[in-house]
């Protein structure tokens, strides 16, 4: 019997319509023999909402989405079954209801792959796919992501962070802890973004404060890292459960930059991932640079306890010592391209995560959620306390 997949894209991010092409990809690319796609879509302004025309990527971009309806996701479980509730009435009066068994969630950035939208799956006690509450919020703080990392032992750049009102309240304290401690040039960075947003370098004082004031648009939480100069940047992706997961071939973007643009990553790159393209893959990087990788990616992955399918992003010097830049715990195009290479579909991707799903959300279960004790019994109430046990 086929399980019905919501797959889940959109949201309230500056990352929302790359989440759609990653939703797009994998609505077209789900293995249709063994599952049955339930598209949910959430909208810029919050609206969970689901219909056939979201299955139609032109549809989106000729912003025609008239016959979908909303959507409230609730804790409902009958019959072994978990129901999305339209607000919208049916045929005869009836309410609408769709049942999904599991949570393909294609969403990106802020409330979608920092902790909040696996918050709610985990109340509602429904299988989704990649990590857990605490690997993604933890992926997706920078300052957090680089403490674990740098508690397990793994390569980072040095780096500062403070709040957006420290900076109101005393500009000059971390334009001199910027100077004596890390020294120019510096990248500049929300805390709690991806895709290159909000991120640019600083050179001097005056661009530092130029930069700071950019990022603090996006974030309460910043970030200033040391540059590494002239780096390379590689790639590698991790995928599995527990200590039961493996490294992806590495991959290297060609003509790479210091910094990607939103539109380079997302509209001028090739993503087949061959020679010749916008990427390599593997990397022309030296065997044991790459076994390096690999290794510490898989180490990246397990510090912040992830699952399912991540992709961790390095930086190397020119000497070609490696650094860990970030994990990214729900990557676009669910990094795909660096699985295809070594034989791994892109329909086989997305079946093996959501197999891990499914028995991630089965270990769960398992856990023991109550204790029976005569509490009750024992507690009388009486005036505005109660009386001690």
């Amino acid at each position: 019997m086929k399980k019905r997949v919501g797959v889940l894209f959109g949201g309230r991010s500056v990352e929302h319509e790359v989440s759609v092409i990653t939703g797009m990809q994998v609505i077209e690319n789900i293995d249709k023999t063994k599952y049955d796609v339930v598209p949910i879509y959430i909208s810029k302004e919050g609206k969970w909402l689901t219909g056939s025309s979201l299955m139609n990527f032109k549809n989106f971009k000729e912003d025609n989405l008239k016959d979908a309806k909303e959507i409230i996701m609730t804790p409902v479980f009958r019959d072994n079954k978990y129901y999305t509730h339209p607000e919208a009435i049916g045929f005869l009066g009836k309410k609408l209801m769709e049942t999904v068994d599991v949570i393909f969630i294609a969403l990106h950035g802020t409330n979608g792959e920092d902790g909040t939208i696996q918050g709610l799956f985990e109340l509602i006690d429904i299988p989704y796919t990649g990590g857990g509450v605490l690997a993604s919020s933890v992926g997706m703080d920078k300052v957090t992501m680089k403490d674990v990392f740098k508690a397990h032992g793994l390569p980072i750049v040095d780096h500062i962070w403070f709040f957006r009102k420290k900076w109101f309240e005393n500009k000059e304290e971390i334009i001199k802890e910027v100077e004596e401690k890390l020294g120019y040039p510096v990248f500049v960075k929300p805390a709690n973004l991806g895709s290159s947003v909000g991120i640019t370098k600083a050179k001097n004082r005056e661009t530092l404060m130029d930069s700071i004031e950019i990022a603090i648009r996006y974030d309460r939480k910043i970030i200033i890292e040391k540059s590494v100069e002239n780096p390379r940047e590689v790639n590698c992706a991790v995928m599995g459960y527990d200590d039961n997961i493996r490294a992806s071939l590495c991959e290297e973007p060609v003509g790479w930059k210091e910094l990607l643009t939103y539109e380079d990553k997302y509209i001028n790159s090739n993503t087949k991932g061959s020679k010749g393209s916008s990427r390599n893959i593997p990397a022309d990087i030296p065997e044991e640079t790459t076994k390096l990788i690999q290794d510490t990616a898989q180490k990246a992955f397990m510090a912040i306890d992830c699952r399912g399918n991540a992709r961790i992003d390095f930086l190397l010097d020119k000497e070609g010592k490696v650094f860990v830049n970030e994990i990214n715990t729900l990557p676009g195009s669910v990094a795909y391209y660096l699985w295809e290479p070594m034989g791994i579909s892109f329909k086989d991707l997305i079946s093996e995560l959501i197999d891990i799903s499914l028995a991630a959300h089965k270990e769960k279960n398992e856990n023991m959620y109550s204790y029976d004790v005569d509490l009750f019994k024992r507690i009388e109430f009486g005036g505005s306390k109660a009386k001690k046990i």
